[in-house]
């Protein structure tokens, strides 16, 4: 059925004199219309009339006096807002309830604006700076250090140690060796130049020596066996009149007896147990 706007597309009502409203080019009176297309209201459960403004986000719809913050009861009719669990709000009321916090200043991030993450804490933009120089971090590389970040070449500055053989920064892992910090690919054996860093060593006037070349260099050649004798770890030996033994070798030169703990006699370059020296 068509209208000729004089007649109510419904209920054929005559429309002179009357208000109405157009849908698809039909007319119809106020109480059909009403009854037929409006919307009920999201917060008071009434129909909004042909005669109120309609308020509608996704999908739903609102008295405009009924449009209001659920918190703090303000309208929000063409003022910012946001939803939370399909509830408006406010931006005040949402930063309060919901916004994270900045780790810096403490103050809320207020929603739309940048902010950046790292370890579980918010920052805003301007606050994620480094601790030193003050510039923006950003995405760049970065060191905590006392809950502050630094940009590398600051943190470097102020706290990173310097190997002491190639005076670089140690930026990972390191030995400390007589109080000062070195790379573990510096820190060589300072006869054959092979790294130490994980394995036994020996220190001679302030420099490491693996035990190889210890041994090579600096330690006593038992009289016995003639290898060297070696104190890493706690290895005892005998010594006597400027010549030394291996506890295993110092045995009577005849008999072969272990002489450690007993008396025994010299015969020229050998040591004797006391029963074959009195035979």
């Amino acid at each position: 059925m068509t209208s000729n706007h004089t007649d109510c597309h419904y209920c054929l009502q005559s429309l002179c004199g009357r208000k109405y409203a157009l849908r698809e080019e039909n007319a119809y009176c106020v109480t059909c219309y009403d009854s037929l297309f409006a919307n009920s209201c999201e917060e008071c459960k009434q129909p909004i009339e042909c005669d109120s403004k309609d308020l509608a986000y996704k999908g739903r719809h609102w008295h405009e006096a009924c449009f209001k913050c659920v918190k703090c009861n303000r309208s929000l009719v063409e003022k910012p807002f946001a939803a939370k669990d399909e509830l408006l709000l406010c931006t005040e009321c949402y930063s309060d309830e919901y916004s994270s916090k900045c780790f810096h200043c403490q103050k809320t991030i207020m929603p739309g604006s940048r902010k950046m993450e790292f370890k579980g804490s918010s920052w805003h933009e301007s606050c994620f700076v480094c601790q030193d120089c003050q510039q923006p971090l950003g995405t760049k590389p970065l060191i905590t250090k006392d809950n502050e970040n630094y940009c590398i070449p600051c943190f470097e500055k102020q706290f990173a140690h310097h190997c002491y053989s190639c005076k670089k920064v140690i930026t990972s892992g390191g030995v400390t060796y007589h109080d000062q910090p070195w790379h573990k690919e510096c820190f060589l054996c300072a006869g054959c130049k092979t790294q130490l860093s994980g394995r036994r060593f020996i220190s001679k006037d302030e420099y490491p020596y693996c035990e190889d070349c210890f041994d090579k260099l600096y330690a006593k050649k038992c009289t016995a066996c003639k290898k060297p004798i070696t104190a890493l770890g706690g290895a005892k030996f005998i010594s006597f009149e400027e010549r030394q033994w291996h506890r295993e070798c110092f045995n009577c030169a005849k008999c072969s007896v272990s002489l450690v703990g007993l008396g025994f006699f010299t015969q020229q370059d050998d040591v004797v147990c006391h029963k074959c020296g009195s035979a």
